[in-house]
């Protein structure tokens, strides 16, 4: 940690940045459901004039930092739209890792895209020792309508700059895996040595996952996959073996990246349905792994599912 380094947690959280505008059309949708691996047998995610077409649930992550600009864009310009973070020192952007991400639908999402506006707010800002822990949710909502569409809560893992004596934030839920029991289903994503320059066009032009001269600087023999396209195909595994690529059962999603994963290396993803503690709903605990070293890339993943037959599945 920089001498002197210190958050006025006091000014952090409970800041509001101010609403953000943001687009998608169909199209964003189908190249988003591509770069996650959804095969060309699940053309409802693919083909706009499928009769179940619409966005994969997961989709709405993207717009975090996509903007409203159909160009690529400045990964930076984007990360500090909305300015600041009062109380917080300026901090070496490369050490920033994605550390966890949930996702909650609350109405459907348009199948034909369109305008909205993002509500970005910190919730808190943790000292973890190694590191520091930037916690956020954002709310997306109808540009005209107003409906309040999803929520999307994010942990960045500020590596190196904990140890200034501030709070340690509250203690996590674990989601394990049933003891002694396989999985129900296995879930297997091919990933081409190309995924990322493919996912990246989703919104997240972060150099980290294309500049192969940047990747050893931050301790990566070359650039890594985002972690948000192996959560989506995640989201994508769940709704198709549980859900019956229903989107409207969707109900949420949340998980841990471990570790990185590499293009070009084959993700697992393990799928247990667990008693849920409501009953209108099914619970999924999943986990993703890339077969080739043995390692956990995605824990403590945790969904829900409106059951088939609730009536709140239509949101």
């Amino acid at each position: 940690m920089p001498k002197g380094f210190s958050v006025d947690v006091s000014k952090a959280v409970g800041h509001v940045y101010p609403a953000e505008p943001v687009t998608c059309t169909r199209r964003d949708y189908i190249l988003y459901a591509l770069s996650v691996g959804v095969p060309e047998s699940d053309l409802q995610w693919l083909y706009e004039l499928d009769i179940d077409f619409g966005p994969l649930p997961t989709y709405p992550i993207c717009l975090l930092i996509k903007g409203e600009d159909w160009d690529v864009n400045s990964f930076m310009e984007r990360w500090s739209i909305g300015g600041p973070l009062p109380g917080m020192p300026d901090f070496d952007f490369n050490k920033i890792v994605h550390g966890e991400q949930s996702f909650e639908a609350i109405a459907p999402f348009p199948v034909d895209g369109g305008r909205f506006k993002t509500i970005k707010k910190c919730i808190g800002v943790y000292d973890k020792g190694s590191g520091m822990v930037i916690d956020t949710v954002v709310d997306i909502f109808g540009e005209e309508d107003n409906v309040h569409y999803c929520r999307l809560g994010t942990k960045m893992f500020v590596r190196g700059y904990g140890g200034w004596n501030g709070p340690k934030g509250p203690k996590p839920i674990t989601y394990n895996p049933p003891t002694g029991r396989e999985p129900d289903v296995i879930d297997v994503f091919h990933t081409q040595q190309n995924q990322a320059l493919l996912f990246r066009l989703s919104g997240d032009y972060n150099p980290l996952h294309a500049d192969v001269n940047l990747a050893p600087t931050v301790g990566f023999h070359k650039p890594i996959l985002h972690g948000l396209c192996s959560y989506g195909k995640c989201g994508h595994a769940i709704i198709k073996h549980f859900g019956n690529n229903d989107r409207l059962r969707f109900k949420s999603i949340e998980a841990r990246f471990a570790q990185p994963v590499f293009p070009g290396e084959t993700v697992e993803v393990l799928m247990w349905k667990v008693p849920s503690n409501d009953p209108k709903l099914d619970a999924i605990i999943f986990q993703a792994r890339v077969k080739e070293r043995n390692v956990l890339v995605v824990t403590n993943g945790y969904a829900t599912l409106f059951k088939e037959d609730t009536n709140d599945a239509k949101l």
